[in-house]
């Protein structure tokens, strides 16, 4: 708490006070009064009413509390809500009763039911609310007596009732930001009030806002990071750094990107030798410009990854890096830090080294183009393509070559290729979502890809051949468990997924993910395997990358977007001063263990925003096909009803009562049998559809069985 922010508490202690009787009894700035306040609220360290500040409720004491557990509610609805362990041992059931008012993200003390209605299973009761959260997102809606409420976004059916006063100008179907400014002992005694007006919930584009709201990203950079960031207005490199660096502008060095990229973060370079290739993988220098200790290294550890979502991005570094001095643009010289590779006649590594280089890349290269090129269509004419990339043309066949080498390395050590059915959204100028297309992975994406891979694996060789400080990404084996309920799905569906072993080996898995490729039964397979997979995330250990069957691997190629790369860059380039082992653990013990768990934890929240938004712009584009008529895949079988995916990648719910006249069976998870009609429904099978209904506000798609 800051001392303004224990002033105002001490204040308004002694009796309520309005935000001008706060004012004059502080004599502080009017807006630096309004921002406390407000963060005050939102924690629960203050109460508003009628205009008025009070005490909060920051911490409800329950002494008589044995035996609780620490944990933060992670899911609430109406009549029910879930808790997560803060030791990690799984989820806890709270009935709706038992919740007493606990909200989302809530810390929380838990008491568990020494009966719980479902033997063996965790359920047990809110004692307590440690730290609350007071911010969300919402729709304006109204209450079951006809006032004007809100209700937050992942909470189907928890309304509370908004206060008059901050609610002004609000209209059914908004989406908001509100704060919770008075809490019951239950969620229908709450009350909350309107601090931030997106507009209609018809439009994806607000309903992105909320979420980001409700999710706390942080979408401006604060004023001292922003004055760190002009230094670097119209930039360019400092002639007394280059030459203490070795420098490249004299190789054919170049970038491979989507076409609307501007963050560049990447380059290579490719030269055929007499015994094999020498691979330069070239990547920004951000670490030369982002120091520790500054502004900037404080908001990139914070934010720890950008975040992508429809035609936008929030930039881990203010634009004056990202698109700026640290992106490898066409033409220009930039400082760089490059892995130099030698690979053999089969591709695989003989040698590699890390030096602080200066390039300039000689051409901007697209994906798309570089395809064209690599894979000629018949009778296209290639020759604007062969006139833009002159200067790097000789290269391509010689990377198509060593791709396609790296290729059957990857085959043979059992490295997983899962689709993963990626989706791109096609705006128009108003920021609305008129098309969806399924991205295509063409050689060019997946030759960087391997490229880029190459150069990560050399990294994190570097960090644990010298025994330093380092930030790994990890991909652990997969639960025991989870992989017998994987087998016991896969067999179901006709699979030979009979494993030798408890836990399979990547080469068992990658033969599954091989025979199921342009099948039918390619979505729910491939989603089934990834779903049963540990999540990778970033540790300070080298516990190794099963996914990818790597010993070594972490994340060097993307510092202007990730925090883990920019992390590494500043181990290795004290690594090439000639630092010793024990110095290093010195300076970055700490460093390393700390850049792991917040970036592990800033990339599942990144990718769940992603997602979400994602779902929003997909409903919003099919709202404007309700009645069409598709045909999908049966991607996910419940008893609830199935989920269907069309060839765009949306996905809809079609309800079992629309499909079954009798109760329906669902068998193995993998299939849906009707036992009146003698109907079934299997993961894989075909399914026409009507778009029944598209709501944008919830990101929810629903189908209407269409009898064939």
């Amino acid at each position: 708490m800051t001392p303004l922010q224990k002033n105002i508490l001490n204040a308004v202690k002694r009796r309520p006070m309005t935000l001008r009787e706060l004012q004059n009894n502080l004599q502080v700035d009017n807006s630096r009064l309004r921002t406390s306040v407000s963060a005050m609220v939102a924690t629960g360290e203050l109460s508003m009413r009628n205009g008025t500040y009070a005490p909060g409720f920051a911490t409800y004491v329950n002494a008589n509390a044995p035996e609780t557990i620490p944990c933060t509610l992670v899911k609430l609805a109406a009549r029910f809500g879930f808790a997560s362990r803060d030791d990690g041992e799984g989820d806890i059931f709270i009935p709706g009763r038992a919740l007493h008012g606990a909200m989302p993200q809530d810390k929380i003390n838990v008491k568990l039911f020494d009966h719980p209605r479902v033997e063996g299973s965790s359920e047990g009761e809110v004692v307590e609310v440690t730290v609350p959260n007071n911010r969300f997102a919402g729709t304006v809606c109204l209450s079951e007596d006809g006032r004007l409420a809100v209700e937050p976004d992942g909470c189907r059916d928890v309304k509370f009732l908004l206060a008059k006063q901050g609610s002004e100008g609000v209209h059914l179907g908004d989406k908001v930001g509100f704060l919770i400014t008075h809490r019951g002992n239950r969620h229908s005694d709450h009350r909350a009030a309107v601090v931030e007006k997106f507009g209609s919930s018809d439009y994806a584009s607000e309903c992105a806002k909320a979420i980001l709201y409700g999710r706390n990203v942080r979408l401006e950079f604060p004023p001292e990071v922003l004055e760190e960031a002009h230094a670097y207005d119209d930039a360019t490199i400092d002639p007394t750094e280059a030459a203490k660096r070795l420098d490249l502008r004299g190789i054919p060095i170049f970038t491979i990107d989507s076409a609307e990229t501007k963050d560049i973060d990447d380059a290579i370079s490719l030269q055929k030798l007499d015994d094999g290739y020498e691979l330069g993988v070239h990547i920004a220098d951000v670490s030369h410009y982002v120091r520790p200790g500054s502004a900037l290294d404080e908001e990139a550890f914070e934010r720890a990854t950008s975040i992508y979502y429809a035609d936008k991005v929030i930039p881990m570094l203010p634009t004056q890096l990202s698109n700026g001095i640290c992106s490898l643009n066409e033409g220009e010289d930039r400082l760089a830090f490059s892995c130099l590779m030698r690979l053999d006649e089969n591709g695989e590594i003989r040698s590699y080294k890390f030096v602080k280089s200066v390039i300039c890349s000689r051409v901007k290269g697209v994906y798309k183009e570089i395809n064209a090129l690599l894979e000629p269509e018949e009778g296209a004419d290639l020759t604007d393509l062969q006139t833009k990339y002159a200067a790097v043309l000789d290269q391509l066949p010689v990377m198509d070559e060593l791709y396609r080498k790296r290729l059957i390395l990857r085959k043979a050590r059992g490295g997983m290729d899962i689709e993963s059915n990626e989706a791109k959204l096609v705006m128009d100028e108003n920021g609305r979502c008129v098309d969806i297309v399924k991205r295509d992975r063409g050689t060019s994406e997946c030759m960087i890809e391997e490229f880029m891979l190459l150069a990560n694996q050399c990294a994190a060789n570097a960090g644990r051949t010298n025994k330093v400080p380092f930030v790994y990404r990890v991909h652990e084996a997969p639960d025991a468990e989870k992989m017998e309920k994987l087998s016991a799905t896969l067999l179901a569906c006709g699979l030979n997924a009979k494993f030798k072993n408890p836990i399979p080996t990547q080469l068992e898995l990658a033969a599954l993910l091989d025979e199921t490729r342009d099948q039918p039964i390619q979505i729910p397979v491939h989603t089934g395997i990834l779903r049963s997979m540990q999540k990778a995330r970033y540790a300070p250990q080298p516990l190794g990358h099963y996914g990818l069957v790597l010993a070594d691997y972490a994340h060097f190629t993307s510092p202007i977007r990730r925090y883990p790369d920019l992390a590494i860059h500043r181990i290795l380039s004290e690594m090439l001063t000639g630092a010793s082992a024990s110095q290093l653990q010195k300076d970055f013990n700490e460093f390393a263990q700390q850049a792991s768990e917040k970036s592990s934890k800033q990339e599942v929240a990144a990718v769940r925003i992603e997602r979400d938004v994602e779902d929003l712009y997909k409903a919003e584009y099919m709202h404007g096909h309700l009645g069409e008529v598709y045909t999908g895949t049966v991607a996910g079988i419940t008893p609830r009803g199935v989920f269907v995916e069309l060839d765009n990648t949306v996905e809809g719910f079609v309800p079992a009562a629309q499909l079954c006249k009798g109760e329906p069976q669902v068998i193995d998870g993998v299939s849906m049998l009707d036992p009146l009609t003698g109907k079934s429904w299997m993961l894989g099978s075909s399914m026409k559809i009507q778009v029944a209904a598209a709501d944008v506000a919830l990101g929810r798609i629903d189908f209407e069985y269409m009898v064939e």
